[in-house]
């Protein structure tokens, strides 16, 4: 076991699936000798070489139809998008192309590429380096969608998803790089050094994509969520003291479906919390998924508690991030008697 902050988790990922199969690969913008925006691949182009870690251009919709070749020939290309708002030129290459090829080829073609992007607020991006979009690709049918809220989640899904011969798209929330903070995000960003970082072994392991996780049990009410905002569900549970069952969904698609039917059949409540905008966001799919499975179980209606429905701003940023005080306020309006 080794002390790894999410960063550190995903770039040992990389470097030993670089090591055990040569059809590995890496590309993106500055990736390689700059080792990354945000240094995941820090150190992999040294090792490996450049042909293995490769610098692009500045055009994500190049790193894409490239990426595609790339596994249509035998590769299994990690291709990173630099921050997920940068990923929209790329989107129809993903959809048209990647996303359907298995299906349009009859199973004869299939293109196994990871794509990686740093997604979510909370580090004084502004609107065009906080984005979301996560609930855009669970529409695409033919692609896998993960989003990891810890370092030894990152580490073993982003080794799945590199072994996987499916497409998938990998959000890495980028406010909890440097190990999950305290939950509070109604105070400004400390310096990411402080975060705490978690125990991941230093060899090779995986997480199965499609299994969510029982991150603490409960009766009162369960807490679907994902990604950073796992950690502010805690703190709110805490914080409200509600015997919360938090369930971090982890891969979005697939979706765990009797994970959580089962656990909102036992609470008979359900709060749905992710920082992306509330309108046709996940918590929308998650929400008629439970209503669907668990109706006759529900002892309240289901409360969501999300962005709001406008561009991530800069100087709110705050505001607009689900803090725990909006969390507390869905948890406490669900344990009302009826």
């Amino acid at each position: 076991m080794a002390n790894m902050n999410m960063i550190q988790a995903l770039n040992s990922a990389m470097d030993i699936m670089l090591a055990r199969d040569p059809a590995v690969v890496i590309m993106g913008e500055d990736v390689g000798y700059f080792g990354g925006v945000f240094r995941c691949t820090d150190g992999l182009q040294r090792k490996y070489g450049e042909h293995r870690v490769l610098d692009s251009p500045i055009s994500e919709g190049g790193i894409m139809a490239t990426a595609i070749g790339m596994g249509v020939n035998g590769l299994r290309p990690v291709a990173e998008i630099q921050f997920a708002d940068y990923i929209y030129p790329a989107f129809d290459q993903i959809v048209s192309e990647l996303a359907r090829l298995r299906y349009r080829s009859a199973g004869d073609f299939w293109a196994p590429v990871t794509v990686r992007t740093p997604c979510g607020g909370g580090i004084r991006g502004g609107q065009t380096h906080s984005q979301s979009p996560e609930g855009i690709f669970t529409h695409v049918c033919g692609v896998k969608v993960v989003m990891p809220s810890n370092p030894y989640d990152a580490k073993g899904l982003l080794i799945s998803a590199i072994e996987d011969d499916d497409p998938v798209i990998f959000f890495e929330p980028k406010r909890i790089y440097n190990g999950p903070f305290d939950g509070d995000a109604n105070k400004p960003a400390v310096p990411w050094t402080t975060h705490p970082k978690g125990d991941v072994p230093e060899g090779y392991y995986t997480v199965p994509i499609g299994k969510s996780d029982i991150v603490s049990a409960g009766t009162d009410v369960t807490i679907l969520t994902y990604g950073t905002m796992v950690h502010v569900a805690e703190a709110a549970a805490q914080r409200g003291n509600i015997d919360a069952e938090i369930i971090d969904i982890r891969t979005m698609i697939p979706l765990d479906v009797d994970t959580i039917t089962s656990s909102v059949k036992k609470t008979g409540r359900c709060v749905i919390v992710h920082e992306a905008t509330r309108f046709s966001g996940f918590g929308a799919e998650l929400t008629a998924t439970v209503q669907e499975e668990c109706f006759w179980h529900l002892e309240a209606p289901i409360q969501r508690v999300t962005g709001w429905d406008t561009p991530y701003p800069h100087a709110f940023e705050w505001e607009y991030f689900p803090g725990q005080e909006r969390v507390v306020e869905a948890l406490e309006l669900v344990m009302e008697p009826a």
